[in-house]
């Protein structure tokens, strides 16, 4: 891996799925992508993931006519995805959890292909990051998310204090 800093942002290049798991919880067998070619910490990432016959969700999606099932997919964009906020200083390693995701699956993905996976990053804040990623197969769309995710950690920072409870003439009482 390396990591470049330069006038405020930082860059990573050529993580394998050692490095990537420094930044993300997923492990095999949920982990569904190979290699990040590059992130730029809160604005995109770019990788892919190579399917060989050998996943283990081959065999039963479907024995005669192998594909790549749809949540498999969505998470491939999702992991990439999470490499474009993960990267952030102090993001590294922490949980994250759905809040939306709208997928749209055009390509059907086989043994043998390699999806190409671009990921941007269109806002973070507050712990919410919101973007999209899309998956290619030679250069063609095979599938794409619009996502909304959490680091539940990060959020839980800018909640108010339970102490608080807000009365309905708008002034603050303390438990």
């Amino acid at each position: 891996m390396l990591k470049v800093e330069n006038e405020g942002s930082i860059t990573y290049k050529k993580m394998d799925a050692f490095e990537i798991q420094k930044f993300q919880q997923n492990r095999y067998p949920l982990l569904f992508i190979d290699y990040v070619e590059e992130a730029i910490a809160g604005r995109k990432a770019r990788g892919y993931k190579n399917f060989s016959y050998n996943e283990w969700f081959f065999p039963a999606h479907f024995e005669d006519e192998p594909n790549v099932p749809g949540f498999v997919q969505m998470e491939a964009l999702t992991q990439m995805f999470l490499m474009s906020f993960l990267t952030i200083p102090g993001n590294e390693g922490k949980k994250t959890a759905f809040i939306k995701a709208v997928t749209d699956f055009r390509e059907k993905i086989i043994p043998g292909d390699r999806l190409d996976i671009l990921s941007e990053l269109d806002s973070y804040k507050r712990g919410v990051a919101k973007g999209k990623s899309v998956g290619y197969l030679n250069g063609r769309i095979a599938c794409k998310a619009d996502l909304v995710i959490v680091i539940p950690d990060v959020l839980r920072t800018f909640r108010p204090d339970d102490r608080m409870i807000e009365s309905r003439s708008g002034g603050v009482l303390q438990n």
